[in-house]
């Protein structure tokens, strides 16, 4: 592996003498008509807060933007509280049975954060011990509350996921889906080639069988830098990898999570996903 896949009204007018040019001033026409004959205008309804148009519930449901909603809308695939609804600027309550293709949808928007985390920050969203969380650090990302997308612990750096979308985190901490993790290890000492070699071929825990996908030396870096590659969630299981055959990891640096990347993106900063990069998670099977 290279060593950078881990080092994740209009102006004034000016004459040639530089003096201002004022313009000439146009006289409005005069009127013969009397102030009544003012335009009258339909009177402003207000808005009612507990409502918003259906295009933007399922825009907020992460189905679609708002244009392609309205297409969806014309041709019947949504229905409000039961009744199909094709009318172009129709209003729902947040609380309506509001129905896409027959699935019910969650009007809340989806956000997803990506904190490069610092160390000292516990993953979770509240201590009873009055210890630092990551929850610190994306404070002022958003009004929604949002949740850690698997957990990096107290000493460990690098890419932490946050969301508001249940499915999507689900999706990325569940085995089946095996989320692409990559982590740059810095050990006490160096590391043999033996030893490269029992990782690489699978070591036997306390708690059973690891298997990773890549193992090896960082390009241009002491044989104590490593990078690996792994797609299990169990819990400390680098760490534990390594102090199964002896060694104690210095640093530990998370630079890469299911396709996301530390590039441009500072420790202890954070920054929203893409578009793109929402749809890539999606498209993880």
């Amino acid at each position: 592996m290279a060593k950078s896949d881990y080092k994740g009204g209009r102006k004034p007018k000016f004459n040639s003498k530089g003096n201002r040019q004022e313009g000439k001033l146009k006289k409005k026409p005069f009127s013969k008509a009397g102030p009544t004959s003012k335009a009258r205008q339909a009177p402003k309804t207000k808005s009612n807060p507990d409502e918003i148009r259906l295009n933007r519930y399922i825009a907020n449901a992460g189905i679609c933007s708002r244009r392609e909603a309205d297409t969806y809308i014309a041709a019947g695939n949504v229905s409000v509280n039961g009744k199909v609804i094709t009318e172009m600027g129709y209003k729902v309550k947040r609380d309506d049975d509001v129905r896409f293709d027959g699935r019910r949808l969650n009007p809340q928007k989806k956000e997803y954060i990506l904190l490069n985390k610092p160390k000292g920050f516990i993953t979770t969203t509240n201590d009873e011990r009055g210890r630092r969380t990551v929850m610190e650090l994306v404070s002022s990302a958003s009004n929604s509350r949002l949740y850690p997308v698997g957990r990096l612990d107290r000493a460990t750096t690098g890419l932490l996921l946050f969301t508001n979308d249940g499915d999507m985190a689900k999706k990325l901490t569940h085995p089946k889906f095996g989320v692409r993790k990559i982590y740059h290890v810095v050990l006490d000492k160096n590391v043999t080639a033996a030893d490269l070699k029992k990782i690489q071929e699978g070591l036997t825990l306390e708690d059973g069988t690891i298997e990773v996908d890549e193992v090896s030396y960082i390009q241009g870096a002491p044989k104590r830098e490593i990078g690996i590659e792994i797609h299990s969630g169990r819990n400390r299981i680098v760490r534990r990898i390594f102090e199964h055959l002896g060694y104690t990891v210095a640093k530990l640096d998370r630079v890469v999570f299911a396709g996301l990347t530390k590039k441009d993106l500072p420790r202890g900063h954070w920054r929203n996903l893409t578009a793109q990069e929402v749809i890539n998670l999606g498209m993880i099977r």
